[in-house]
């Protein structure tokens, strides 16, 4: 179905405004189904992000400046996202003695755990979601997507 009927307009988009438009609605689309998906494991895209992030660092701990440049939604609260994974016991903090604003996160037992039951899931949601696109159609809308972005 194209963009103009999805959003219910009778009037043509200029091909500029309609691929903008269409990016933004699947972009909702894409991750209103995310969200389903991680919804049944009580964590956010956000804080997964976050779980991948410190697990990327393979044992090494990050600050929050270093999360925050990684995260693909730059919008969101990185403190805040700690603290809810704290909560939960997927990532510690630690904050050093001889320089309090010197903050290290990382991933403890607990998250990598919970990462290995909830990756393979959402590799199988990756899969199933881009299945219509063969392998050329997602090397073509990949290179597409990087050169929207320069």
């Amino acid at each position: 179905m194209n963009i103009e009927k999805l959003i219910k307009t009778e009037v043509e988009l200029p091909l500029p405004r309609k691929v903008i438009v269409n990016l933004l609605y699947t972009e909702n689309w894409i991750m209103d189904k995310i969200n389903l998906e991680l919804k049944p494991h009580d964590i956010s895209i956000q804080q997964f992000n976050v779980l991948r992030i410190l697990n990327g660092q393979k044992g090494k701990p990050a600050n929050l400046c270093t999360i925050q440049e990684r995260m693909v939604s730059k919008m969101s609260n990185t403190t805040r996202l700690v603290d809810k994974l704290i909560n939960k016991g997927y990532v510690k903090r630690v904050i050093c003695a001889s320089n309090r604003r010197k903050v290290e996160i990382s991933i403890t037992d607990l998250g990598i755990k919970f990462l290995d039951l909830v990756s393979p899931l959402m590799t199988n949601f990756e899969n199933r979601i881009t299945s219509k696109l063969s392998e050329k159609d997602l090397i073509n809308l990949n290179e597409l997507l990087n050169k929207l972005r320069t």
